[in-house]
Order: C-alpha cells, then sequence, then structure tokens
C-alpha cells in the first residue's frame, strides 16, 4: 500500500470516527432533553378534559409546562368555599412565577352557576361532576373527601397535595418550595 492510500485509509477512518462520535453526542443529547416518564396519576390528569359552565370543554394539558395548584372542591362543602377567595390570592401573587390555579368543581353545573353568582371566583374553573371524586382518589386522595389539593410542579409531576383546608400561608410555602 502506498503512502498516499494509507493517508486517505486514515483520513476516512478518522471521518468515519468523528462522525460516530458526533451522532453518539446529538442522541446523548436528545435523551438527556427528553422528559422523564409521568407517572401513571399524572399522566391520566394531563389527558383529562372537563366541562366548562359556559359551555365547551378545558383540557388539562393547557395548564401543562407551568406549576398548577389544582383544588377539588363543591358548593356543599364549608371548608372548600372558605378556602375559594385564599386561592384566588395565591394566584395573584405567584401568576408572576408561573402558577396556575385550577378549580375543579365535584358538584352539579347549576350549583355551581348559582355559587358563582353569590360568590364570583378568579381562577379556571372545570366541572368534574363525580369523575372529580374518582380523579381526586387517582391522585393521592385515598379518603375520597373535600376540599382536595394538589400541586404539580412544572414538569407535570404532583410535588404537593393536601386533603382538607389550605391556608394562604401553607400555599406560599409550598410554592416557594416548588418554585
Amino acid at each position: 500500500m502506498t503512502t498516499q492510500n494509507k493517508s486517505n485509509t486514515r483520513r476516512k477512518l478518522l471521518l468515519t470516527l468523528a462522525g460516530a462520535g458526533a451522532a453518539g453526542l446529538g442522541v446523548a443529547a436528545a435523551l438527556k432533553r427528553q422528559p422523564a416518564a409521568l407517572s401513571a396519576p399524572a399522566q391520566d390528569f394531563w389527558v383529562s378534559r372537563f366541562d366548562m359552565l359556559g359551555g365547551g370543554e378545558l383540557l388539562a394539558s393547557q395548564f401543562r409546562g407551568k406549576p398548577l395548584l389544582l383544588n377539588f372542591w363543591a358548593t356543599w362543602c364549608p371548608p372548600c368555599v372558605k378556602e375559594l377567595p385564599e386561592l384566588g390570592q395565591f394566584q395573584r401573587e405567584f401568576q408572576a412565577r408561573g402558577w396556575q390555579v385550577l378549580g375543579l368543581a365535584v358538584d352539579s353545573p347549576s350549583a355551581v352557576r348559582e355559587f358563582l353568582k353569590k360568590i364570583p371566583l378568579d381562577i379556571a374553573l372545570g366541572l368534574a361532576g363525580l369523575t372529580g371524586t374518582d380523579l381526586s382518589r387517582k391522585l393521592g386522595n385515598s379518603q375520597g373527601g373535600l376540599p382536595f389539593s394538589v400541586a404539580f410542579g412544572s414538569s407535570g409531576e404532583v410535588v404537593w397535595r393536601k386533603l382538607g383546608a389550605t391556608s394562604l400561608a401553607e400555599l406560599q410555602q409550598m410554592a416557594v418550595k416548588h418554585s
């Protein structure tokens, strides 16, 4: 083999190795950027759809990518009614940090309409009906009680949950910890 052929063979080998190395780095970078698989409860939530009072559907997926405080409530639940204004206050305070709040009423549309005439809310609302109880159980509410709150991090995974009324101070601490 001539010196010229040896040189060409080495050059081809080096180019092949460099190309393979670059391809390997590209695959590694792509895998690193892929989000980790979500838990089954988080997956169940993010594919959920809820009716809206004005008609149409509210898709859980529209809230994905930013931290979300999800609250299951009902008009007939005194602790739920007590904490609702604080959920609105929480949203106003932490909206700049990306937090969103979604209230899911485990109630009838007519009861929610009447309630909102008396106490207007400034958070996103969906109607979960009786399926809301099943969803809340999947998210960790083993007792099926209300109110029940769940926080999702921007990754889409559950980072916090609470059965019973929350307080604004408690929500503030949770948000600072999980922002």
